[in-house]
Parts: structure tokens; C-alpha cells; sequence
């Protein structure tokens, strides 16, 4: 075993040891007012390629920090917003800051922050300027009205309350019946597709959520998370291993690469409309991969992250 191996392996014992449970205080990006914008409006840039105007119901996957990214869908026209995450990681007051902060932004028509701003941030759009041919002022002083900012800031406020009519939101969500079946337009998500284990439950209930001819927007990245020395250094441990690794960690990266991903999409019916990878070079010989993954394909072992545009072109098998 090599030294890398140890430690890491080491290190995950050390995770189950007393008093060593990890807390999960916060993951990272949607703190930001301006990331959630920049976020939402790309996954909106690419949704409005094939649709117009702004997705109705959409549901979001892991929200994390905050709701901000499904708040700036709701500014921009979106009617309800499901959010669906494992851990409450946000809270009322950064919620109603990032609203207020969201509402300025979009009266002002701010520009799309870019890869100068979040260099990391995918997908990547051709055009950074605020869309105002999809968010017309027409629909922008609907959406900013008064009355609705009021209604999305009273709803914050009491997130808890059953009759809220455009914020519902499920921690942990658990199974399919979260959200009512072909009740959502748009399915989206950022980084979080590969820390869920459940993949094929959770493409299985993307499917039966989403509206005939919905469409989900995904950005999925396939690095190691800085675990390893090598991007793609995850795919040297085995099932058993990586288990030692992860510890009492419920959250650690899957380790699915691109094609398990497609094949999910294909198993339930979702036919890709974009995709979009980011690659970096495969320095592991395939002796170095654990045996489950030796025989990945080139595209897999060099494909770090990617951007997927789908639609659900026929109704799920149990439909």
C-alpha cells in the first residue's frame, strides 16, 4: 500500500475515534449573494437555449449556505421553488440578507459575475452581460414587484409555516414523494451530484419529478477534492478502502466518473442536450486503479468535471 493510501487511511480512523464526528457548519459558495446570481443565471442562459421565457417550478440540489440560488430563480420569474438538501446548512437571517442583496442585483441588472470573479465556476456562458432578452423588464417588475419581494420575505421568515406557496423545502429528503410527480420544469444542481451515493434513486426521482419534456441542469465535478495528490487519485482505493477513508464522513465524493452519469440519464430517459467537460491529464498507470475502475475509459480517466443539459423525453417506466 502506498504511503498516500496509509494516511489517508489513517486518517479516517482517526475520523471514527470519540468525539472526532465531524460538524458540518457550512459547505462553501452560496454564502455570497453574487455566486448565487452567478449561478442561477447560467443554469438559466443554458435552459432558455432550448425554452422560452423562465421554468416555472424548478427544484434545487443541494442548496447549501443558503437558498440563494432558488431565491434568484424566484426573482427572476420562477413561481415555486423545491429545495431539497441532507443537512440544514442555511438559516432564516443569511437567507433574508442574500434576498436583499439578490433584489438590488437584479434591479440594477447587474452583469453576470465571471470567470474573473469565480474562476472555478462552470458552466460557462458566452456572455457575461445581464440576459434581458429572457428577463425583460416586462417580467422583471412583475417578478421585483413590492407585494411579491414581501410575500418571498415573509415566507423566509416563517420557512417552516405548511401553507407557504412558493418556498418548500425537504432536509433530509429521503424518497420520491418529497415532490409531486411531473410537477417541475427545470431540475438543477452545482457540485453536488458527486457526493450523493444514491445515484440511481436519485436520477429515478429526478425523472418522475420532472414535467414530459423538462429539462435538468447539472454541473458534476470528478476531482478528488484535494484528497489526493493527484486530481483523479480517488480511483486508486478500493470500496473497502475508500470506506476506511471516509470514516463517520457521510458526505465524501462518490467516486462515479462521467460515464456512470450518462448511463443514468440514458437508464431513466433523459435525453443529454449539452454536454459540456472540463479535462486535465491522467497521470495513474491503470495498475495503480483500484480493480473496479481499471477499465475506465480514456474519457473517463481524463474528463474532471462537466456541465449536462438534459430533457426527459418519455415518461419514467412506472408512469
Amino acid at each position: 500500500m502506498d504511503l498516500e493510501k496509509q494516511f489517508l487511511i489513517a486518517k479516517g480512523a482517526i475520523k471514527r475515534l470519540p468525539g472526532m464526528q465531524k460538524e458540518y457548519s457550512y459547505t462553501g459558495g452560496t454564502i455570497e449573494s453574487r455566486y448565487c446570481y452567478a449561478v442561477w443565471l447560467r443554469h438559466l442562459l443554458k435552459w432558455s437555449r432550448f425554452r422560452k421565457g423562465v421554468p416555472q417550478s424548478v427544484a434545487e440540489l443541494g442548496p447549501g449556505d443558503s437558498l440563494g440560488t432558488g431565491i434568484a430563480a424566484l426573482l427572476s420569474g420562477s413561481s415555486k421553488l423545491y429545495a431539497l438538501d441532507v443537512i440544514k446548512y442555511w438559516d432564516n437571517a443569511r437567507n433574508l440578507r442574500i434576498l436583499n442583496e439578490l433584489v438590488e442585483l437584479f434591479k440594477r441588472r447587474f452583469r453576470i459575475p465571471d470567470n474573473f470573479d469565480y474562476p472555478r465556476l462552470r458552466p460557462i456562458i458566452d456572455d457575461y452581460s445581464f440576459p434581458s432578452d429572457i428577463l425583460t423588464d416586462e417580467i422583471l417588475e412583475e417578478s421585483l414587484s413590492n407585494q411579491r419581494i414581501e410575500q418571498l420575505r415573509n415566507e423566509l421568515s416563517d420557512i417552516d409555516n405548511p401553507s407557504n406557496s412558493m418556498i418548500k423545502y425537504k432536509i433530509p429528503w429521503q424518497d420520491q414523494s418529497v415532490i409531486k410527480k411531473g410537477s417541475v420544469d427545470f431540475i438543477y444542481s452545482q457540485a453536488t451530484l458527486e457526493c450523493i451515493e444514491d445515484l440511481e434513486g436519485t436520477y429515478r426521482a429526478m425523472c418522475l419529478w420532472i414535467k414530459p419534456g423538462g429539462l435538468m441542469s447539472h454541473t458534476i465535478d470528478f476531482k478528488s477534492h484535494k484528497l489526493t495528490a493527484e486530481w483523479n487519485g480517488h480511483w486508486k482505493f478500493s470500496d473497502f478502502e475508500w470506506r476506511l477513508v471516509k470514516g463517520r464522513d457521510k458526505f465524501l465524493i462518490n467516486r462515479e466518473p462521467l460515464s456512470k452519469h450518462i448511463e443514468l440519464h440514458n437508464a431513466n430517459n433523459f435525453w443529454i442536450l449539452m454536454k459540456e467537460p472540463a479535462t486535465l491529464k491522467n497521470r495513474l498507470g491503470r495498475n495503480s486503479l483500484a480493480s473496479k475502475f481499471r477499465s475506465l475509459s480514456e474519457e473517463d480517466l481524463t474528463t474532471s468535471g462537466v456541465y449536462l443539459l438534459s430533457e426527459k423525453s418519455r415518461s419514467c417506466n412506472d408512469e
